[in-house]
């Protein structure tokens, strides 16, 4: 359930210098540039910059997270997780080198009675982990399909989206 009073959440996790490192980020850039939002969503370019999360996780809920995420399968692949499966003991996958400031984060937000109740991970397996600032042409590929997945769950919220 949302709290009234608090926002919905995009972020985009991830170092824009590390090519598909840099994919959340990639595609908050893209929904940014090509949708106009109402003030009821809040959507960040966190970066690397986990620890900074804090004011934005309290302020939003539900919270759309979108990353790279580190597990065997094809290079481009798309994975949805919920915050249980991330936090899940029997959860064997490593997310990105993101996740454990993230949970921590969250922890700190759970004691202050702040902390989003309903998170959704939007992954993608990165490619190719090198110096750029531009998506392998495997990774790019998924940026706009996943724009347009956070696009229509926001929908779902009844949030009315324009497109620029």
């Amino acid at each position: 359930m949302v709290r009234e009073s608090k926002k919905i959440g995009i972020a985009g996790i991830g170092n824009f210098l590390l090519r598909d490192e840099g994919f959340g980020v990639h595609v908050v850039h893209y929904l940014l540039d090509n949708y106009g939002f109402p003030e009821n969503v809040e959507i960040q370019d966190i970066g690397t910059a986990g620890m900074y999360m804090a004011p934005f996780l309290e302020e939003c809920d539900p919270v759309f997270v979108i990353d790279v995420v580190d597990i065997e399968g094809e290079p481009g692949s798309f994975h949805l997780f919920t915050l249980d499966e991330v936090k899940s003991g029997n959860f064997q996958l490593r997310m990105s080198p993101h996740q454990l400031g993230l949970l921590e984060i969250l922890e700190i937000s759970k004691l202050r009675d702040a902390a989003p109740e309903h998170m959704e991970f939007y992954t993608v397996i990165p490619h190719e982990l090198t110096e750029s600032i531009e998506l392998s042409d495997i990774v790019a590929r998924k940026k706009i399909e996943v724009a347009e997945m956070i696009i229509r769950r926001l929908q779902d919220f009844d949030v009315k989206i324009s497109r620029k």
